[in-house]
């Protein structure tokens, strides 16, 4: 069965790449092929796998910050942002990403993040000079950290995905901060490095025109963010700070961010900042079955043992020094053709406590070796970041030569510059 299954991830990666067909869909079938027939379970047993945590989590969150997408404050957010930093060319790079960050950070989220800003980054580099590859790199990497924020959509998957596996809700919540601030550092050093070497010989200028300003329904909008924000991040840091408080021990068990993102989701449309149906449908539901459609596999998995024979093996058979570079390569490679928070994440995350336990290593640094290392990878062609900066390009630049400045200069520069981190980290750790 554990051959099955491990077989059953691959083939439904290698079908959902060749079909286009959502990989969650294959999993399901999986799931019950594997389950009812090779396992005895009962169909309503198979059903129960269904990560519906999770699901509600997810669709929680996405339905809240719709709503900002819906009425366009954050796409206005971006526009002000660039604006605002002009006279700094030099620097464009780190403005890009920053921007990113704060637009992502703010609930858009990866995908999102990347089919808004891609288009205009692609343009902007065209007008300013600025080298396509870091261009691609400043709004990937921007959406990827900001995305991975706490109250952001990855970082929301991600700690949900660490409960699932076992974690604390504490240790979840330390944990998704320590991966948030890794791919926050690691892109700052880079970009920051670039642009301080070039500053003396950049080409690059920025001509943008002054932005519309905020209609007073976007204003609305940014504003319940930062409150729902503050409602879902001060509990927990005071709970962290002092854990004997028994009332705020009493209110951080009570705080869940589905609940309060349906909250001020009902909210926005008392004060009618968007459309209820066009806000329903803007919920990434393509994500949503990936994510559990493979999660259902994954607890199957965990079911017949196959966390427990891939801990065994790696602790036992590989040099507990090179766990966590390994762990990072095996990420990046499955990123190259899979989604990270659909495929790689929910794969790779149940072996984290296990393997911690067997090498002593800690479950942060895995963490952050499997997101860093799948994220390295996200702007291959074969995956979701590179398809839609291919998406993005049509009449800016070649379809053709940004293929190769993806596949050939972005994604080997991120991984090398991630393996790099990693060793760094790890000294740390």
């Amino acid at each position: 069965m554990t051959l099955y299954i491990l077989a059953a991830i691959v083939i439904c990666i290698i079908l959902g790449y060749t079909t286009k067909i959502n990989i969650g869909l294959f999993a399901i079938a999986f799931s019950y092929l594997i389950g009812c027939f090779g396992m005895g379970l009962k169909a309503y047993e198979i059903i129960e796998l269904w990560p519906l945590k999770i699901f509600f989590v997810i669709f929680a969150v996405t339905l809240f910050y719709n709503f900002p997408l819906a009425n366009g404050a954050l796409e206005k957010l971006s526009n002000h942002l660039i604006y605002r930093c002009r006279h700094f060319p030099a620097f464009l790079p780190l403005i890009i990403f920053f921007v990113a960050t704060v637009v992502a950070g703010l609930g858009a989220g990866y995908y999102t993040v990347l089919a808004t800003m891609a288009p205009m980054i692609l343009l902007l580099s065209k007008r300013t000079n600025l080298n396509i590859v870091i261009a691609t790199l400043s709004v990937n990497y921007g959406a990827l950290a900001g995305a991975n924020f706490i109250t952001s959509q990855s970082g929301v998957i991600f700690r949900e995905l660490m409960r699932g596996a076992g974690v604390a809700n504490d240790n979840s919540f330390t944990y998704i901060l320590g991966v948030f601030a890794a791919t926050f550092v690691i892109p700052v050093i880079l970009l920051g490095g670039y642009s301080v070497f070039n500053a003396k010989n950049s080409k690059i200028s920025i001509e943008t025109t002054m932005p519309e300003p905020f209609d007073s329904k976007q204003k609305q909008s940014i504003m319940l963010i930062f409150i729902m924000m503050a409602t879902v991040l001060i509990v927990p840091i005071l709970n962290l700070l002092m854990p004997q408080v028994s009332a705020i021990e009493f209110l951080n068990a009570r705080i869940d961010i589905g609940f309060i993102a349906v909250i001020f989701a009902l909210i926005s449309l008392f004060l009618k900042l968007g459309d209820e149906r066009a806000v329903i449908a803007l919920i990434p539901w393509n994500t949503l079955i990936m994510i559990c459609g493979v999660g259902m596999l994954i607890r199957l998995g965990v079911e017949v043992g196959v966390i427990y024979e891939l801990t065994e093996w790696l602790s036992t058979n590989v040099p507990i020094w090179l766990i966590p570079t390994l762990v990072f390569v095996i990420s990046a490679i499955m990123s190259v053709f899979a989604s990270t928070l659909g495929v790689v994440a929910p794969t790779l995350f149940p072996i984290v406590l296990p393997l911690a336990v067997a090498s002593g290593i800690s479950p942060l640094l895995l963490f952050t070796c499997i997101v860093v290392g799948a994220q390295s990878s996200s702007l291959s062609p074969f995956s979701s970041g590179g398809s839609l900066m291919l998406g993005a390009s049509q009449v800016v630049i070649e379809k053709n030569k940004l293929f190769t400045a993806l596949l050939f200069k972005a994604v080997p520069l991120d991984i090398c510059v991630g393996i790099i981190a990693i060793l760094v980290i790890q000294l740390i750790f």
